[in-house]
């Protein structure tokens, strides 16, 4: 019974890694992204770049709320493996 612990936890550990390396990229393309194409409007339409600036700033808000998911759920996996 000794050796699934071990197992149990490694999975743990591996899982919260893992979690964290895909939850971290994905966010990390879509700020880019959505900081790249604001960009190119303010440069596109200057009068509007307080709007622009506005959308963006709310929009990777919202794509960082995704990435503080993860960072949670691989908390989680962290305590749960830690408690075994």
């Amino acid at each position: 019974m000794e050796e699934y612990v071990y197992i149990v936890k490694s999975a743990a550990y591996l899982g919260a890694a893992i979690a964290m390396a895909i939850g971290a990229f994905g966010p990390a393309i879509g700020q880019a992204l959505v900081a790249s194409r604001a960009c190119e409007n303010i440069g596109k339409y200057p009068e509007k770049a307080g709007d622009v600036r506005a959308a963006m700033i709310i929009s990777l808000g919202f794509i960082e709320a995704s990435a503080i998911y993860v960072l949670l759920v691989a908390g989680a996996l962290l305590y749960l493996g830690y408690s075994i």
